[in-house]
């Protein structure tokens, strides 16, 4: 394990990220398909590691939602695999032109994409998300100090190992990554604003909320998942009983699951009936308020339901009169993570999908795919909820900064100014074809 203390290391760290970024993407890729390779060929040595991580937290009697959370299994590293191949597919982001602009005759203005530079992932549980960070971090040139929380500690470090001896053969290696595992070292990445560029903070709310307020670095992420789903009038009932059971049950313990159904009133009678034994089914405790609860029996919703992320077999469903007490309501007690609406009215569809303020809004499907993987983005190091830089699932492009560059040949700013200046063109220049950083110079 690495030592915060050792500052040195740290200032190396940024110079190994330069390296990495301007290896080619052929290196990049390899070295991808080699972690892949190697989390498949050591998956009984990881497994072994991960059956100590659950061992000691049925000791320590984790909350079901964590130990869910850190489960590291054969359908586990297939996915984290799948994505590591689909990253590697993914078009290399870094030098990716997106704007060109000719000034002047001779004089040509580009924006392309450059890393961000270092990032810092602080998480809890997950030890599939220490694969997806690092993989998007090799692909877009970025380096990685990762902590992640003590329950993984054994599963984080045999993946750490693993993917260290399989980049060994490669000339960029991996210096570009940094693991540590003691608490303390939180406190310090904290207060390392002058390394770490951008931090990703990925666990509970109470845990992302901490390091939001504990930090002067940039924060990507998300703080609660409150996710509603709203059933309109004009929804077909089994389209809507199916999407609603998988955005609730198909995993419950993650950011991206539902934890409101809102029922249109004219709908509620026969949707309530319809869902409640596919609930029944999935042992998912209801919590109504008095229309649902004069249809089907169920706990009786207080105020705060409308305000918990369960995280579990939990839900609360309220009824509304229309689509504007639906938008209201997720106004009111959202978290602009994701919120979905189910409905045969386009038109309907239509204005949720522009009025509701979330990073991600959904018609007729389950909220579930809010995730980068299922986004084509290969793999995702989190969900944004703000409004700035990148929103909802955060791939390849959400590590991305941008750098302007400009060639010319002699041009000065004293041309373009004085009672005689010399006017611009500012002419808009297709983005295909070579840029300033291929081998065709303008």
């Amino acid at each position: 394990m690495e030592k915060l203390d050792r500052m040195d290391h740290f200032a190396n760290l940024k110079t190994e990220q330069r390296r990495l970024s301007t290896s080619s993407t052929e290196v990049r890729n390899s070295m991808l398909v080699a972690i892949a390779e190697a989390l498949v060929r050591h998956a009984p040595q990881i497994f072994s590691a991960n059956a100590r991580d659950l061992l000691r937290a049925d000791q320590e009697r984790l909350e079901a939602p964590v130990r869910k959370r850190l489960v590291f299994d054969m359908e586990k590293l297939d996915a984290v695999c799948e994505g590591i191949a689909q990253v590697a597919r993914l078009e290399d982001p870094i030098g990716k032109v997106r704007e060109r602009r000719l000034l002047d005759e001779g004089l040509l203005l580009e924006r392309v994409s450059m890393p961000i530079g270092v990032i810092g992932m602080v998480f809890e549980s997950r030890p599939d998300a220490l694969v997806q960070i690092l993989s998007l971090c090799l692909k877009s040139g970025n380096a990685i100090v990762l902590k992640g929380g003590r329950e993984a500690l054994d599963t984080n470090r045999e993946l750490v190992k693993v993917i260290r001896e399989a980049l060994e053969p490669f000339p960029v290696a991996s210096g570009w990554m940094v693991h540590l595992e003691s608490r303390e070292d939180v406190q310090a990445m904290l207060g390392m604003d002058e390394v770490i560029d951008l931090l990703i903070p990925r666990g509970t709310n109470t845990f992302v909320r901490y390091v939001m307020d504990h930090t002067r670095i940039p924060v990507l992420g998300h703080a609660d998942g409150l996710c509603a789903l709203y059933i309109d009038a004009d929804a077909e009932l089994d389209l809507a009983v199916r999407v609603a059971v998988d955005s609730k049950c198909q995993y419950p313990a993650v950011c991206n699951a539902v934890e409101t159904l809102l029922v249109h009133r004219n709908i509620a009678s026969g949707f309530l009936r319809a869902v409640e034994p596919k609930l029944a089914a999935c042992h998912v405790r209801i919590h109504g308020d008095e229309t649902v609860r004069s249809v089907i029996a169920c706990e009786a919703a207080t105020e705060a339901d409308w305000d918990t992320e369960y995280l579990g077999y939990e839900i609360a469903i309220k009824v509304v009169d229309s689509i504007d007490q639906a938008i209201e309501h997720i106004a009111a007690h959202g978290s602009g993570h994701t919120d979905g609406i189910v409905t045969a009215n386009a038109g309907i569809a239509r204005r949720f999908l522009r009025e509701v303020d979330s990073a991600d809004v959904f018609w007729n499907c389950s909220t579930r795919f809010a995730d980068g993987f299922r986004f084509g983005l290969g793999a995702e190091v989190g969900v944004s909820t703000q409004k700035i830089h990148a929103r909802g699932p955060v791939g390849l492009d959400g590590l991305m900064s941008s750098r302007w560059l400009l060639s010319g040949q002699g041009q000065i700013v004293a041309d373009y100014s004085g009672p005689h200046p010399r006017a611009f063109l500012h002419k808009d220049l297709p983005l295909e074809g070579a840029g300033l950083l291929e081998e065709r110079i303008y």
